[in-house]
């Protein structure tokens, strides 16, 4: 460690015109011989919560082998074996209340919803839906207290269907996985620009960044000479962090651009909120998963969602060799072609996964690393997506959660027991009060999850 008169905050900004740039943790923010030394051993922790729509191939998603050894990964999760000693993978947790209690049909609806609420929604095709607050949204009230966003909510499937979407179920348990009260669903947003903006905008009028489009200037032009300066104060390494840093930053915002070009939309005809995304599928997952490995680095916020895409995506995946709908896919009928290639869809939402924990891996934060200090959930509402199952769900769990998470295991569980009991043992890792998860509606055995 670099070790200066140089006292830096925590929350230091590089401000510009309607700019301000958070920076990631630096030497010089953990000053020898103050109390803030003890900084780097209490590192924060994060939470991440990724779905995957339309269940899974479970035979190819289930590791081999009967003790809790995670010994052999499946073929699904091998993208994450180069990272064996983080994972831990839950077999047996089931969501009873995705199921129907009289409600009739709806179970993708009721699959997406329940997934980090833990209680059976409302069914309504009207304005009064009615869930519970989301895992999610119980932790980032403890871990987000002090960031600037108190979380961020994501997804790749465009999010303005309205109505009845699924069997009187309403089109908003479609639209997100994040419920901030029982009547008040988070919108998710699809446009990397947007959430780039949310993150780093500081303000400004609408001509003042719409002048800032048109003369082709980037975020980081604007905090140039606050970069100098700020570099002239720091030690090697310091200077070396917060380069890789910006150059992150500049990379992810020239992706921005360059997607915005290709969508033929411009930027100038809607200065507030420019549109514009990806037209690959993969580059749009990359960016958005870029984004959030920036937000945990400069501490913008703790706690994410992302939507890999809603249930009853018809997404054909023919860059992996899957032209056909996704959905159609699902539905299989035990035909081995069709489980194959759902099975090929489940890998590839793996590898984007493997994709972003190696990035938070690689990124320093206090005494480890960003992936050490989180915990970060991938999964779905359905098993069988063929039988609608909520049964034995698809999940994994990555990270070292500050040293709360001991990985490199397999954790088998019976059939019935409740996915609720996970998120309770998330919530008691983080230290967020686990009383106020669910709303008392069938609430069955909650328990913090053992083992985890």
């Amino acid at each position: 460690m670099f070790i200066s008169k140089v006292a830096l905050p925590r929350r230091t900004f590089l401000r510009g015109m309607g700019v301000s740039i958070a920076l990631p943790l630096l030497d010089a923010m953990v000053p020898a011989l103050s109390a803030m030394a003890k900084t780097a051993a209490n590192p924060v922790r994060r939470l991440g919560c990724i779905y995957t729509p339309n269940g899974a191939t479970m035979s190819a998603w289930t590791p081999p082998g009967e003790g809790p050894a995670l010994d052999v990964f499946s073929p699904t999760l091998s993208p994450l074996e180069p990272f064996r000693d983080q994972v831990i993978i839950p077999t047996g947790l089931s969501q009873k209340q995705a199921e129907s209690l009289g409600d009739g049909n709806g179970e993708h609806s009721r699959g997406q919803t329940v997934w980090l609420s833990g209680v059976h929604p409302k069914r309504t095709e009207g304005a009064d839906v009615r869930n519970s607050t989301t895992v999610d949204q119980i932790a980032a009230q403890t871990l987000c207290k002090d960031t600037p966003l108190i979380s961020l909510e994501l997804a790749l499937d465009q999010n303005y269907l309205v109505g009845n979407c699924d069997n009187g179920y309403s089109c908003v348990y479609w639209n997100t996985i994040s419920w901030r009260t029982p009547t008040t669903p988070l919108p998710m947003e699809v446009n990397p620009r947007v959430v780039f903006e949310r993150m780093f905008g500081d303000g400004g009028t609408p001509q003042q960044r719409l002048a800032q489009v048109r003369e082709d200037r980037s975020i980081l032009d604007s905090v140039k000479q606050a970069v100098v300066s700020l570099q002239n104060r720091l030690g090697a390494s310091d200077r070396a962090r917060i380069a890789e840093y910006l150059d992150a930053m500049r990379e992810i915002e020239r992706r921005i651009q360059v997607a915005e070009k290709q969508s033929g939309e411009s930027p100038i005809a809607l200065p507030d909120r420019p549109v514009g995304a990806p037209e690959s599928y993969d580059d749009h997952a990359t960016l958005m998963f870029d984004l959030v490995a920036l937000a945990f680095q400069a501490d913008i916020t703790r706690v994410f969602t992302l939507l890999l895409g809603r249930e009853q995506t018809n997404r054909p995946y023919p860059w992996i060799g899957v032209p056909e709908s996704h959905h159609s896919i699902s539905h299989h009928q035990n035909d081995p072609v069709k489980l194959a290639k759902a099975a090929k869809i489940n890998t590839y939402h793996i590898e984007l996964l493997a994709r972003f924990v190696g990035k938070l891996g690689s990124a320093p934060d206090g005494d480890g690393t960003l992936l050490d200090h989180s915990m970060i959930l991938q999964g779905g509402g359905l098993s069988n997506s063929d039988q609608h199952s909520h049964i034995d769900l698809p999940l994994v769990l990555v990270g070292g959660g500050a040293g709360r998470l001991k990985g490199g295991r397999h954790l088998r569980y019976p059939k019935d027991t409740p996915m609720n009991n996970l998120h309770l043992a998330l919530l008691d890792k983080v230290g967020a009060p686990v009383e106020t998860f669910g709303d008392g509606t069938g609430r069955v055995d909650l328990e913090p999850l053992s083992g985890v």
